[in-house]
């Protein structure tokens, strides 16, 4: 099992041809991901071939769809053409739109995000590195060999912080690992995660990875306690910080005591997660918590 993505995922990627587009789509195809097609209306008709497989490239989403039957697509393109993507793929009838784009006005994110809850959509992103569940399929740039199948969930902001937890506990594994992006408004959060964790019968821990800004980590906190029965196992970036400056991601913003991480930290121990004071440490702990399932 996994969440979201699986080995019956079939992928679209528009911005195929682009050179991001390509070359993270030779990546997929090397991770076992099933990539359907590409979409650039300009290159419609053209095949582009691969290391294992070509590609056809499809004139828009819809037909891509009605060809192939793809209920996913990874989003490459660039700031400025992003929001009538993710809306394009929404209308076409994708059930999972990955948006890696990063740099993409807060109010198109509002709306396409907006567009796509109405419509059934889920979108992951944007400015993220993707969902991978190892061993089945990989949507986005996040490095396929550094880690193996196995029953952990992870859920992130970070991307880099992603790649090291599956990297600490790569002789474990895990069932799937959601990079939701680190923008102000994004399509999933660490609650939207957790709940379909908490549902999969192949997961039996939850990693929750979060930094500074915003409240998401707080809310996500108040879930764990009232709804998730799991194990998790939380790390917050970010306790150097200075107040007032964005660091890194665009949501990444202290505002006074607003957003700290040991304001997060606080409210995920108090809701009975472990959170480690490193990543390291946090791997640790992880396995600590599932020698005292066995």
């Amino acid at each position: 099992m996994a969440i979201f993505l699986t080995d019956t995922s079939k992928v679209l990627v528009q911005g195929m041809t682009g050179a991001e587009g390509m070359r993270h789509t030779r990546r997929m195809l090397a991770a076992g991901t099933d990539v359907v097609g590409g979409v650039n209306p300009r290159k419609a008709g053209r095949t582009v071939g691969f290391d294992t497989r070509s590609v056809p490239v499809f004139g828009s989403v819809r037909e891509g769809v009605e060809a192939t039957g793809a209920d996913v697509t990874v989003v490459f393109v660039p700031p400025a053409f992003a929001r009538a993507a993710v809306t394009e793929a929404v209308d076409a009838g994708v059930g999972l739109v990955v948006v890696i784009t990063e740099g993409i006005p807060v109010h198109d994110s509002v709306a396409f995000t907006a567009h796509a809850r109405r419509a059934g959509t889920r979108v992951v992103g944007p400015n993220c590195p993707g969902i991978v569940s190892p061993g089945r399929s990989n949507a986005g740039i996040i490095p396929a060999d550094i880690t193996a199948p196995g029953r952990i969930g992870l859920v992130s902001k970070s991307g880099t912080l992603t790649y090291q937890l599956m990297y600490e506990l790569r002789a474990t594994g895990f069932s799937t690992c959601v990079g939701i992006g680190g923008d102000p408004v994004v399509g999933t959060s660490h609650i939207d995660c957790l709940a379909a964790f908490q549902d999969d019968p192949d997961t039996d821990l939850v990693v929750l990875i979060g930094e500074i800004g915003g409240d998401a980590e707080e809310c996500a906190a108040a879930y764990v306690r009232d709804h998730v029965t799991k194990p998790v196992v939380g790390y917050i970036a970010g306790f150097t910080a200075p107040e007032g400056r964005t660091m890194g991601h665009a949501g990444a913003i202290v505002s006074g005591s607003s957003g700290t991480a040991r304001a997060k930290r606080a409210a995920l121990e108090a809701a009975g997660v472990r959170v480690g004071a490193t990543p390291t440490e946090t791997a640790r702990q992880v396995l600590d918590a599932l020698g005292s399932l066995v």
